[in-house]
C-alpha cells in the first residue's frame, strides 16, 4: 500500500496554518498525542491533555498560536486545532467511502404507489415507504428502513439502516438519522381506572425535525399526544437518548448519550445536556443552559449558565458542596473528638 507523505509546509497551505519548525519536515501519518510516533501529526485542543502534549512523541502537533510549547519541536499554528486536524484527516484519507454502493431504487424496496419520490433518491434493499409519504431530492434511504404514511422527508437527508420513521413525521433538509433510531413512536401516556388498570392514551400528534438535525443510533423520539414534538434546526442528538411526547428543543442544542427528557419539557437554543442527564416533564430550560453529566433537572432553569448535581444547582455551588461532602468523614471525627473533650471537662 502506498504511503502518502506531506511536508509541514504542504499541510500548512492546505489547512491555512503557520509552520513553527522545519517546513520541510515530512509527515506520513496521523494519530492522537499518546500513540503518535515521530512520523505522525497530532493536535492539542484541551488543557487537560497538556502533559500528554509535552510528553508526546509526535513529529508535529497542531496548536493555537498562544499555546505554550517546548522549543525545538515542530508545530502547525491554527486558531482551531481540532478543526484543522479534521482537515488533515481528509488530506491523508481522501474523501469518505460512500455510504452505499447502491443507486436508484432497489428492486426489493417496497414503495406504495401514492408515495412521492424526489430526484436522485437512493432507496436501498428491503426499505418500505408507505402511503402518501414524500421523499425529497437527493435523500438516501438505507436498508430495512420504514417510512410511515404521510411522512415528509426533506432534501439530502440520510436515513441509515433499520431506522423507523412513523406516520406523519416531518423532516427538514439534510437531516441525518443514525441506525436503529425510532422517530414518531407513541408517547408514554395512560389513564388509570379505579381498579388500577391502565388504558393507553391515543398519541395523535407527530414529530417535526428542523434542517440539519442529527439523531443518534437507537435514540427514540415520541410523537406528541396532539400537536408536535419538535427539534429545531442544527440540534444534534447523541445515541440512546429518550425524548418524550410534546418535548420542544430549540436550535443548535447538544444532547449527549443516555439523556432522558420527560414529556412537555421545553428547551431553548444552544442548550447542552451532558450524558445521562434526566429532565423532568413540564419544565423549561432557557437559552444557553449547560448541564453536567448525570445531573437531575427537576425544576425550570430560565437563566443561561452551567449547572450540575441532583437536584440540579449552579455548577459553582455544586462543586463547593461536593468538596464539603468529601470532608464529611473528617468533620464527623472532629465532632466526635470535641464531644469527648467536652464530656471529660
Amino acid at each position: 500500500m502506498k504511503v502518502s507523505c506531506f511536508s509541514l509546509e504542504e499541510l500548512a497551505i492546505r489547512i491555512g496554518a503557520q509552520v513553527d519548525g522545519d517546513p520541510h519536515f515530512s509527515i506520513s501519518g496521523i494519530s492522537d498525542l499518546e500513540r503518535a510516533t515521530c512520523a505522525d501529526i497530532s493536535f492539542f485542543a484541551n488543557v487537560r491533555y497538556h502533559q500528554q502534549m509535552l510528553d508526546s512523541r509526535a513529529g508535529a502537533i497542531i496548536v493555537t498560536p498562544t499555546t505554550e510549547r517546548p522549543a525545538g519541536r515542530h508545530y502547525l499554528l491554527h486558531d482551531n486545532p481540532s478543526a484543522a486536524f479534521q482537515q488533515v484527516l481528509a488530506v491523508f484519507r481522501g474523501t469518505k467511502p460512500p455510504l452505499t454502493a447502491f443507486s436508484g431504487i432497489h428492486p426489493t424496496a417496497v414503495i406504495h404507489p401514492t408515495a412521492r419520490m424526489g430526484h436522485d433518491v437512493v432507496v436501498c434493499p428491503y426499505a418500505v415507504i408507505d402511503a402518501e409519504a414524500s421523499v425529497g431530492d437527493g435523500t438516501l434511504i438505507g436498508a430495512f428502513v420504514y417510512i410511515g404514511p404521510q411522512s415528509t422527508l426533506g432534501n439530502e437527508c440520510t436515513i441509515h439502516p433499520h431506522v423507523v420513521i412513523r406516520e406523519g413525521v416531518i423532516l427538514g433538509n439534510r437531516v441525518v438519522i443514525q441506525p436503529g433510531a425510532i422517530v414518531g413512536s407513541c408517547g408514554y401516556g395512560y389513564l388509570t381506572d379505579g381498579n388500577g388498570r391502565h388504558a393507553k392514551l391515543d398519541q395523535l400528534g407527530n414529530v417535526v425535525l428542523g434542517d440539519d438535525v442529527e439523531i443518534g443510533a437507537n435514540t427514540t423520539i415520541d410523537r406528541a399526544r396532539f400537536q408536535s414534538t419538535s427539534i429545531a434546526e442544527g440540534t444534534k442528538i447523541d445515541n440512546l437518548v429518550q425524548i418524550a411526547h410534546n418535548v420542544e428543543i430549540g436550535k443548535h442544542s447538544l444532547i449527549v448519550a443516555q439523556v432522558g427528557i420527560a414529556g412537555s419539557a421545553k428547551l431553548g437554543d444552544h442548550v447542552v445536556l451532558g450524558g445521562q442527564v434526566a429532565v423532568n416533564g413540564h419544565i423549561q430550560i432557557g437559552n444557553g443552559v449547560r448541564v453536567t453529566a448525570c445531573s437531575g433537572v427537576s425544576k425550570s432553569l430560565p437563566s443561561s449558565g452551567d449547572y450540575g448535581g441532583v437536584p440540579v444547582q449552579p455548577l459553582s455551588e455544586y462543586n463547593r458542596n461536593a468538596v464539603y461532602l468529601r470532608r464529611v468523614g473528617e468533620l464527623f471525627q472532629r465532632l466526635k473528638a470535641l464531644e469527648a473533650k467536652l464530656a471529660n471537662s
